[in-house]
């Protein structure tokens, strides 16, 4: 039997699998359920070793180490990398063939799969950096409340001793205290939070070689250095 090539649409509730051989002539075609137990039973009658193809799009993780652990050759397709063509149709049985097919004349465009140790610490930064990008809309709102009114600030950094200060002797009708005072608690939960994370990440990566060299170029720090860091960036 020659080899195999799987090329799998992965939705959130439902996906498609497609089978074809070398010469390109279609095996299978199958809708299943985007559930671990279900790829499992779709996957029983595929030969091991089988090149299998996935796209680097929503929750692919636990479908590629799952793959993996059933022995096939896993491939991560780069969405933005394939050149799809001018298609007239487009559909999931469509997309899972040509993922296949893509790959069985080498013409995939493969994104690397990190390991899930990698993958977990992504997830601790890439959330640090989404509790930040909150945490500026809070304080962007906190500032549109003060132009509303307008008060300017005392300081570039609000959130600061001179700032608070500011914000603690405003005046302003009771609706715009109230969204300013529950603002100022929200930022100080992201700040606590946003902390921890920091906290957790050097943990994790205080011995790492990447992340100290990384910290060698003068301006580079970590997150939420000691305050005696001549070279922290908060």
């Amino acid at each position: 039997m020659g080899r195999e090539y799987v090329g799998i649409d992965l939705h959130r509730r439902r996906s498609v699998i497609y089978r074809m051989d070398e010469t390109g002539a279609e095996i299978s075609c199958t809708r299943v359920a985007s559930q671990p137990e279900e790829l499992v039973q779709a996957m029983a009658e595929v030969p091991g070793g089988a090149d299998v193809v996935l796209e680097s799009t929503f929750g692919w993780y636990w479908a590629v180490d799952l793959l993996q652990e059933l022995g096939f050759t896993v491939h991560l397709s780069n969405p933005y990398g394939n050149d799809w063509g001018h298609r007239r149709v487009k559909n999931d049985e469509r997309d899972a063939r040509d993922l296949a097919d893509l790959c069985r004349l080498g013409r995939l465009a493969e994104a690397w799969i990190a390991p899930s140790y990698v993958r977990e610490l992504r997830e601790l930064v890439r959330f640090r950096a989404k509790l930040g990008q909150l945490r500026t809309g809070l304080k962007a709102q906190v500032q549109a409340v003060m132009g509303k009114h307008a008060v300017l600030p005392v300081r570039v950094n609000m959130w600061g001793t001179t700032g608070q200060a500011q914000l603690d002797a405003l005046e302003l009708p009771p609706a715009y205290t109230h969204r300013l005072t529950v603002l100022r608690e929200l930022v100080k939960t992201y700040d606590a939070k946003i902390a921890e994370i920091d906290r957790e990440v050097h943990a994790i990566l205080r011995d790492d070689v990447g992340y100290n060299a990384l910290q060698s170029i003068f301006g580079i720090g970590r997150c939420s250095p000691p305050s005696s860091s001549p070279r922290s960036v908060t």
